[in-house]
């Protein structure tokens, strides 16, 4: 029998033509009119070792000759796929509204379009117009994120962590940096605030404990080689029960009356209060600056929800060596960053309305019924599609991007099943969809929360769907 086996294995691997004699069929030389001879030739022996695997197994799989319809719907499935852009759009439907791994903040209208109208032709990203002559990016912004803060200037670089080094570079190199050891978080990435001092070329000076530091700890530790307090907002995790740490004032004061200056690394800013959506506990910039913080650093693409970029605010004395700084160049940012950021922070003004009209906190801001009444109508529309079934589940969705994490919000799902596949199947399969659908398992069934999706995204999982089932 074993012997009846391998002779069948041998029969079926030897219908297997030669790439030179597939590519000259009636499917193979219609593939190479569309994509070339050099894509067909990779693609088919890409998919001729799957096709030898999968005999090699036992499929019982044979090929009907060079010509065979199965072979080329493989071979052109490949193609396609990896003609798709590695980088594109996927539905968030993940109930975390700044989802790091998926880009973190979706862009206002306005924002797509200012990186459009910028980067279809030339602008005046270094040229004043008024003066004719060399001008700076940063005024495109400097007067918008200094009457938004209240700060007396500012700075905008790629990202936040650049941000920080820049800050530290500046105002510490050659010296001391202290830290509160309740404060030397690790953010993504592996990126960790004893990393970035060392990096800047300054020597961290732990004080306190993880969980009680006080003043005095400050004041004991600072010397002759002190160069600057450091403070890092507890953004993506919280130390509770016995615990102490002074307020950014009474540092701020401290910190003065040693000639040194406050900086604080914010991690996800915001620039108005999200108490009122249900979001206590992320410190407004303009109250940090308020409370005495000399220089700030925060995100644009967390909840502030703009483009890429790190923020930097504060007094001018603070401000000035930043600019005249050498890192600043490697750090700048680039040209439609600036633009989607311009337009993000313009609808933080009157008569705009930001949590109508910044994709970010309008989700965050989105009211539970709403959420509800959008659930009811995705899963009628998936209970009418031959094999799925859909649900609507209650749920609980996160701001995400390192921020507020103690604070879920109250969401809506629908779980989505199909009698032919598991939870897990079914989110491998949706990920592989032309229009990827990124949802979360929960209790052995997928659910799609719709907190993150979008309204005109409905459509598109509907077809997705209806494509999966196909």
């Amino acid at each position: 029998m074993i012997k009846y086996v391998e002779e069948l294995v041998m029969d079926a691997l030897r219908q297997i033509p030669p790439v030179d004699v597939a590519l000259a069929s009636l499917p193979g030389l219609a593939l190479i009119d569309i994509y070339g001879g050099h894509l067909v030739r990779d693609a088919l022996r890409e998919i001729m070792t799957q096709v030898r695997q999968d005999i090699c197994a036992g499929s019982g799989y044979t090929l009907e000759g060079p010509a065979d319809p199965s072979l080329w719907t493989r071979v052109a499935t490949h193609l396609e796929r990896k003609g798709r852009p590695n980088l594109r759009r996927v539905i968030n439907a993940t109930g975390i509204v700044v989802h790091t791994n998926l880009g973190r903040a979706p862009l206002a209208p306005a924002a797509i379009e200012a990186m459009q109208a910028v980067s279809t032709g030339y602008s005046n990203l270094e040229f004043d117009l008024e003066k004719g002559a060399r001008g700076s990016r940063y005024t495109a912004v400097e007067d918008l994120i200094c009457d938004l803060s209240g700060a007396e200037a500012s700075l905008v670089v790629n990202n936040c962590a650049a941000a920080v080094v820049l800050a530290l570079s500046a105002h510490a190199a050659g010296g001391e940096v202290v830290v509160s050891r309740g404060e030397l978080v690790e953010i993504g990435g592996s990126f960790r605030i004893p990393d970035v001092i060392t990096q800047s070329g300054a020597c961290l000076a732990e004080v306190g404990t993880t969980n009680r530091t006080r003043i005095a700890d400050y004041e004991q530790r600072s010397g002759p080689e002190t160069r600057a307090w450091l403070k890092s907002h507890q953004s993506n995790f919280r130390i509770v029960g016995f615990t102490e740490a002074p307020n950014r004032r009474a540092l701020a004061t401290a910190a003065h009356a040693f000639g040194l200056p406050l900086i604080e690394d914010i991690g996800s800013g915001v620039l108005v209060d999200l108490a009122p959506i249900g979001l206590p506990g992320e410190p407004v910039v303009r109250d940090i600056l308020a409370a005495g913080v000399d220089l700030a650093m925060f995100s644009g693409d967390k909840l502030l929800g703009g483009p890429q970029a790190g923020i930097l605010v504060g007094t001018q004395e603070a401000i000035a060596p930043l600019k005249k700084h050498p890192l600043l160049r490697a750090i700048r940012i680039d040209k439609l960053s600036l633009a989607a950021l311009e337009a993000t922070l313009r609808l933080y003004r009157a008569p705009h309305d930001p949590f109508r009209e910044i994709p970010v906190l309008a989700r965050l801001s989105t009211d539970k019924e709403a959420l509800g009444q959008r659930a009811d109508a995705l899963a009628a529309r998936i209970e009418g599609l031959d094999g799925w079934d859909g649900e609507v589940v209650q749920s609980e969705s996160f701001p995400g991007g390192g921020a507020l994490p103690e604070h879920p919000q109250n969401s809506v799902a629908v779980a989505v099943s199909h009698a032919g596949l598991t939870a897990t199947a079914l989110t491998a399969r949706l990920r592989g969809a032309a229009t990827p659908v990124i949802g979360r398992i929960s209790q052995g069934r997928l659910l799609l929360d719709l907190r993150t999706v979008a309204e005109d995204e409905a459509d598109l999982i509907i077809d997705t769907l209806t494509g999966l089932a196909a």
